[in-house]
């Protein structure tokens, strides 16, 4: 029998030889998970912010809004977000992360709105998008990357990330609770 390593290798290989075959462009294989996230030192959390929570869906972008005399470039974050599959009514947790350069995002009214989500019915991406979409009509910010990082279900991570062109995809990182 080949030493593990021979046979690894020479999967990964085959496994990048076939996916570029199909692909028509050069494709890298690496095996493995992605790293943890180191903790979230470089945004701010949300999640303790005193609030009145009374709106559990649909997400209401009402509660969003931005103080355009205060531009800034920051990372807000909070691991609330909870939405139901369309499919199945289970309930699908995240952790959400917003990079944004542009008018300053009010904390308590993003919370709301994220927290607004509890009870809606939509796909992971769906949510992304909306998220995006409200966040960029409401708070007008100049660039936008919002990605969440969602619990498995199914063993398989499910990260969808959306931003504003000419913005660095996000690091392939997994939060503890995935």
């Amino acid at each position: 029998m080949p030493p593990v390593s021979t046979t690894k290798a020479a999967l990964r290989e085959r496994i990048a030889s076939d996916l570029s075959a199909c692909a028509g462009a050069p494709v890298s294989v690496a095996f493995g998970l992605p790293p943890m996230a180191g903790g979230e030192a470089d945004g701010e959390s949300l999640d303790g912010i005193e609030a009145d929570f009374d709106e559990y869906g649909p997400p209401n972008a009402g509660h969003l809004g931005a103080d355009a005399g205060t531009l800034v470039e920051e990372h807000l974050h909070s691991a609330l977000l909870k939405s139901n599959c369309p499919v199945t009514g289970q309930p699908d947790w995240a952790s959400v992360h917003l990079r944004y350069r542009g008018p300053r995002i009010g904390r308590t009214g993003l919370l709301r709105y994220l927290v607004s989500f509890r009870e809606h019915a939509e796909f992971h991406e769906q949510c992304v998008e909306r998220i995006f979409l409200d966040v960029l009509q409401r708070c007008r910010p100049s660039d936008l990357s919002v990605e969440a990082r969602y619990t498995r279900r199914g063993g398989l991570d499910i990260n969808p990330w959306r931003a504003t062109p000419g913005l660095p995809a996000p690091l392939a990182l997994r939060d503890l609770r995935q």
